[in-house]
């Protein structure tokens, strides 16, 4: 192997992420069994998961699918020993399970916003306590927690996902404060436009894309696999004095002003 191989070398390791029948956090799932990772793709779907399970299996990886209800703490304490008996122990967690709407604030009500919150902010305490636990105990890792462009200042039309996803912001910066010294690094990655089905249905009118695309330097929205670099690199060692970050990846929409 030559230097960057070594240098960025992520393979044997093995990683845990939530949300991976999802667009983005799928796409990081393969790129890590492409990166020779023993993947647990978890979710709440089941097909979805065993699809990005299927994916990576023709591809040559190896991974396997863990069903998880990531509001739960049982059922995150069930994956984790899932997870360290089929794959033999964990590195890497990815907490990337989401909720959101679209709901105008005079309108939400306490089932929806405590439904997001528990899916984007208790779930991400959780995943960082079962498994953060085992990290501190073993003395290494690295999570990555999915933050937003909306984590401040916040995006219209996503009241409840932007204060969920301010807390992810902090939950991150608390726990790499606390975890540093035990061989555990924290961070978050801050995505801008990478639009999904659903994103495409109920926020993105003609006029939204437009002020997006304004905001945006680069003029574009981003693509799944522009995600999967920045995840490498936050997981792999040659990020080993990297903790308490939140890393955008926007195509320049966070530093745009006038």
């Amino acid at each position: 192997m030559g230097f960057l191989e070594d240098f960025f070398s992520l393979k044997g390791k093995r990683a845990a992420l939530t949300g991976a029948g999802g667009l983005l956090v799928g796409e990081m799932a393969r790129a890590f069994a492409l990166a020779g990772v023993h993947v647990a793709v978890m979710d709440s779907s089941d097909d979805a998961a065993d699809k990005v399970r299927d994916q990576i299996v023709a591809s040559g990886g190896h991974a396997i699918t863990v069903p998880i209800d990531v509001t739960s703490k049982d059922s995150w304490k069930s994956a984790l020993q899932r997870v360290l008996g089929e794959l033999g122990g964990v590195e890497i967690l990815v907490n990337g399970a989401g909720a959101n709407a679209p709901t105008p604030f005079f309108e939400i009500d306490v089932e929806e916003w405590d439904n997001i919150l528990r899916v984007q902010l208790t779930g991400t305490m959780l995943g960082c306590q079962v498994f953060g636990a085992h990290m501190v105990e073993q003395g290494k890792g690295s999570i990555i927690n999915i933050s937003s462009a909306s984590s401040g200042p916040p995006l219209s039309k996503a009241f409840t996902y932007s204060v969920a996803k301010a807390g992810v912001k902090n939950l991150s910066q608390n726990l790499a404060r606390e975890w540093a010294a035990s061989g555990v690094r924290v961070n978050a990655l801050r995505p801008g436009f990478f639009p999904s089905q659903m994103m495409k249905e109920k926020f993105l009118t003609k006029d939204r894309i437009e002020a997006i695309l304004r905001h945006t330097p680069m003029g574009r929205f981003g693509e799944a696999s522009e995600l999967t670099g920045c995840v490498l690199w936050l997981a792999s060692d040659a990020a080993s004095f990297v903790t308490g970050a939140e890393i955008p990846v926007d195509g320049g929409f966070t530093c745009m002003t006038i």
